[in-house]
């Protein structure tokens, strides 16, 4: 929960200043990105995979892209770059082990496994919808678990759209201040409470659990 609300500070921080330094002229910064071509594309698209290996943030390169390359380019090399890393962590969470996931991740898979594990598809879309659990632990530790691919796939390419759009939205439409800007906004809001909400209705859940025992 502390992480969630660390992440949101961090992003509008990150977002006010960006959009003070940003030049008026807005068009220049995407003829440059004309100028880098479909290679600037593929080059960004696989840093973000990677970085999708790590913890690091990464929603500060989704709002980067979206001023650059403007929503629709910017969303699809998000799209795909996280969906390339999430599949790749989740190979290499299999490929790993389990003490090499938890020693990397500092988190329990067996509490991965009970939250996701167990539930499938509805629990993977649930954790992309509301970033209650961090986006690398669900990639290294769903690996580790009883979730099929089938489902981890599915929950992940449809649970991450809201996110992804919303935080490249930011970028390409925060330097106008538009109504797009006020509704991206609003949903990383949401989606930041949302994760909060979840976060202690979980740890309240575990606690009566474990009174009850």
């Amino acid at each position: 929960m502390i992480r969630l609300v660390l992440l949101g500070l961090f992003v509008a921080a990150v977002a006010s200043v960006g959009f003070l330094l940003v030049p008026h002229d807005v068009e220049q910064i995407r003829a440059w990105s004309g100028q880098v071509g479909a290679l600037g594309v593929v080059l960004f698209t696989l840093l973000y995979a990677a970085l999708t290996l790590s913890p690091a943030p990464k929603n500060v390169l989704g709002i980067a892209a979206g001023l650059v390359w403007g929503f629709p380019v910017a969303f699809a090399m998000v799209y795909v770059g996280a969906l390339l890393g999430a599949a790749a962590s989740f190979a290499l969470g299999r490929a790993l082990g389990r003490e090499a996931v938890e020693r990397f991740t500092g988190a329990r898979v067996a509490r991965l496994d009970a939250a996701i594990g167990r539930r499938g598809l509805p629990a993977v879309l649930g954790a992309r919808l509301v970033p209650v659990i961090p986006f690398t632990l669900i990639n290294y530790g769903a690996g580790l678990t009883s979730v099929r691919r089938r489902d981890y796939a599915i929950g992940t390419a449809v649970g991450i759209i809201p996110g992804s759009a919303a935080y490249v939205a930011l970028g390409a439409f925060g330097w106008e201040l538009g109504p797009w800007f006020w509704v991206a906004l609003s949903v990383v809001g949401v989606l930041l409470i949302g994760g909060v909400v979840a976060g202690i209705l979980v740890r309240r859940r575990r606690t009566g659990d474990a009174t009850d025992a």
